[in-house]
């Protein structure tokens, strides 16, 4: 469990109610329920508003990856808009890093998103008349930071998301996951503590979008920035997550590891997002293993806790000799060795 002191982000009891006089009418209607969440936000809908992000409360831990995940008007974007206080919420409380920025001043919040946050979204937001460096280099200049440091920082982020030598090209000389590339490096420039990234690689092609996703991943591990990522793709949430919060009809239902989210759906929703999805990939060992040292048969084949269920068995399998297989006659045709049907299976499951 995260407490406030090794929490980069903590939600408590967020709402984000729109419509006129919103607060009041939050108020009145926790204050009508007796403070159920559910009877309050029925009681917002009957009278008109729209309850887009109901008591949410969670913590992001330091350097986690902790994704946001949900279908189209779930809440997941006005979330991280709430997070970020590009939105302000109509109650609850937000504290980056200890600090509740629910309700503080512009001053305060410019500059925490000028030094402390990088933002990414889905639309790469650059300025066609600037080059790649100078696009890079922008949040920088706004700090006020020197033109030589600016490009000596761009330079810097522009070849940690593989776009070195691409400093003086355009935008419009580049492909849609190069301008994202640029995107990334962009929010980097400032070196931010939290990094907000909402639906980043959803316009891409699907092979671009997994390469951009190997490329974050490897930045991630470099970097260890907190990161809250929002994303409506099961398979992009397992890859990338820490920790998956799944989010309905602006309601958080589950928060879990990706084995837990797989392996142990607390409903039908979120059992329906993980239904197809190749559960030995994402749970480990780990997650299934009875603790302790019970009895064992005499193979050794060298798991780890660490290990992914689909390499376990085809670990396992090794220590098993090649079986026959038969055709439709009973006859002998072949061998075929335990192990390579696991490893097979996993290849094609990449």
């Amino acid at each position: 469990m995260l407490n406030d002191g090794n929490a980069a982000i903590t939600c408590r009891n967020l709402w984000q109610v729109f419509g006129s006089g919103s607060e009041k009418a939050l108020a009145d209607a926790l204050g009508e329920s007796g403070g159920n969440p559910e009877a309050a936000t029925l009681q917002l809908q009957k009278t008109g508003f729209i309850p887009a992000v109901q008591d949410a409360s969670f913590k992001v831990g330091d350097g986690e990856l902790f994704v946001i995940m949900g279908l189209s008007g779930s809440g997941k974007s006005t979330l991280v808009r709430c997070i970020s206080q590009l939105l302000p919420g109509t109650a609850g409380e937000i504290l980056i890093e200890g600090e509740n920025v629910m309700g503080a001043s512009q001053k305060r919040l410019t500059s925490m998103r000028r030094n402390k946050m990088g933002m990414v979204f889905q639309h790469f937001g650059l300025f066609p008349h600037m080059t790649v460096a100078e696009n890079v280099a922008y949040p920088l200049r706004v700090q006020g930071k020197s033109r030589k440091r600016r490009l000596e920082r761009a330079r810097e982020v522009v070849a940690l998301v593989g776009l070195e030598g691409r400093e003086d090209a355009f935008p419009r000389e580049l492909s849609g996951g190069q301008r994202q590339r640029v995107g990334i490096a962009r929010s980097l420039a400032v070196n931010p503590d939290i990094w907000f990234l909402d639906e980043p690689f959803s316009a891409l092609d699907p092979l671009i979008r997994r390469q951009l996703q190997d490329e974050f991943l490897n930045i991630q591990g470099t970097l260890r920035k907190s990161i809250v990522f929002i994303t409506h793709d099961i398979a992009e949430a397992l890859k990338l997550a820490d920790r998956i919060a799944i989010m309905r009809d602006g309601k958080i239902v589950q928060i879990g590891t990706p084995a837990e989210i797989v392996l142990r759906p607390v409903d039908n929703y979120v059992r329906e997002f993980s239904r197809d999805v190749a559960k030995g990939q994402h749970a480990k060992v780990a997650s299934v293993m009875k603790k302790g040292s019970g009895p064992c048969g005499p193979d050794n084949p060298g798991l780890t806790a660490s290990m992914t269920l689909d390499t376990a068995l085809a670990t396992c399998m090794k220590c098993y000799d090649p079986v026959p297989v038969h055709d439709s006659g009973g006859n002998v045709v072949g061998t075929v060795q335990p192990s390579d049907l696991a490893t097979t299976l996993q290849a094609d499951t990449k």
